[in-house]
């Protein structure tokens, strides 16, 4: 399981809001590991893949970030409705190295298309940028406000909050062209859910550790808590009750594993 960041590099010493995963074979949890900067997460995640694959062994990997927009927007951008097309939209356009990156540019290009003034909002730089409003009251959203998953996990961030706490649109941008080039890396080892049927070795599933977890025993670090935790509950689950889980019918918008429709 990973608990990603939209952010800039966290620098050496393990801290909270970073990138934190947790591997769990056979029921039995590796201890979290912190990475600094997306770039040491890739290489990570590669590096994990390949060698689960080289075992012969089927890996779950959970990302807690949406892995799609609300129903309009990627057939809006990209001329398609498929998720997939959305993530190698974002891939060729997204800038992104330890200590900057163009997330709140590609917002704010984004917004240009749409008139300016949304589907995105929220700057967290210093310097302003014509078609990204820093708040939320000179606003417009011409695309549903949230996905429907969204209405039922209590306490979610709308996709378009790039900044602020809690806010996922960063995670997202920065996210989705992460999942893109390791797809493309693994072409047809991996299937992404609910997007496609998992009949590969590679499973990425859309997580949200704040879903069911409370707060960590006093002295541990939030994040690298929720992803053991995560990881510990899905790996002894019934196999009757994961396929119940991923029994989600969701072809745009995808879905976070856990939540029950209603």
């Amino acid at each position: 399981m990973v608990d990603w960041s939209g952010g800039n590099d966290r620098g050496p010493t393990p801290c909270k809001d970073a990138i934190w995963t947790c591997v769990v074979h056979a029921g039995l949890a590796e201890a979290p590991v912190y990475l600094r900067n997306r770039q040491q997460a890739e290489d990570w995640l590669i590096t994990l893949i390949e060698a689960e694959l080289a075992a012969g062994r089927r890996l779950m990997l959970g990302f807690d970030f949406p892995f799609g927009y609300p129903a309009g927007f990627a057939r809006a951008l990209t001329g398609s409705s498929d998720p997939l097309t959305l993530w190698n939209w974002f891939e060729t356009r997204v800038e992104d190295c330890p200590e900057t990156n163009n997330r709140f540019d590609v917002a704010a290009e984004i917004n240009h298309r749409f008139g300016g003034r949304g589907p995105f909002w929220a700057n967290a730089l210093a310097r302003d940028i014509e078609g990204l409003p820093r708040r939320k009251d000179s606003y417009r959203n011409p695309f549903p406000e949230r996905r429907a998953v969204e209405y039922l996990a209590k306490g979610s961030f709308t996709c378009w909050q790039m900044a602020g706490a809690g806010a996922v649109g960063s995670q997202i941008m920065m996210g989705l062209p992460v999942l893109a080039r390791l797809r493309r890396r693994f072409a047809g080892q991996v299937a992404t859910w609910p997007f496609e049927v998992l009949d590969r070795p590679i499973a990425f599933v859309e997580i949200w550790p704040s879903l069911n977890l409370g707060q960590p025993p006093a002295g541990l670090i939030k994040d690298a808590w929720q992803v053991q935790q995560v990881a510990l509950e899905l790996s002894r689950l019934p196999v009757a009750e994961l396929e119940h889980r991923l029994d989600i019918k969701a072809p745009e918008e995808g879905w976070i594993l856990g939540v029950e429709p209603k």
